[in-house]
């Protein structure tokens, strides 16, 4: 199983696909990396010799921001908005969807009140002796 940028990548998948189970790459990105590096994109993981691993790593570490340090800038991001008290940092404070949805009907995952959907309400006849 190739490790790459500290992520297990799936054996099983073709490399362009497992490439997207890294934070912060998906199918353009994981296409762009496989043609700079020289890897064909439908082969498969388990199939990877250990020059083309590295030549991948080496994209990776060159030019783009994925797992942790794109996840710390994202989380420096929200933290500045919550700082600043800007109106999405408010949303981010409240706990409340940030982007512009509608929040009277749905978002009640974001705002903890999920309610479970109910049949009829009508119980059921008890059954006879």
């Amino acid at each position: 199983m190739p490790r790459i940028a500290g992520v297990n990548i799936p054996e099983n998948k073709q490399i362009e696909t497992a490439l997207t189970y890294i934070y912060g790459i998906g199918r353009p990105l994981s296409s762009k990396i496989l043609k700079e590096s020289g890897v064909p994109s439908t082969k498969r993981a388990n199939d990877l010799t250990d020059k083309e691993v590295a030549a991948i790593r080496q994209v990776l570490e060159g030019k783009f921001k994925i797992e942790g340090d794109l996840r710390r800038e994202i989380m420096a991001n929200i933290k500045r908005m919550k700082e600043i008290r800007c109106w999405r940092g408010l949303r981010h404070i409240k706990g409340l969807p940030v982007r512009g949805q509608k929040t009277k009907k749905n978002s009640r995952t974001i705002r903890g009140n999920v309610k479970k959907t109910v049949g009829s309400g009508r119980k059921a006849a008890p059954a006879p002796k």
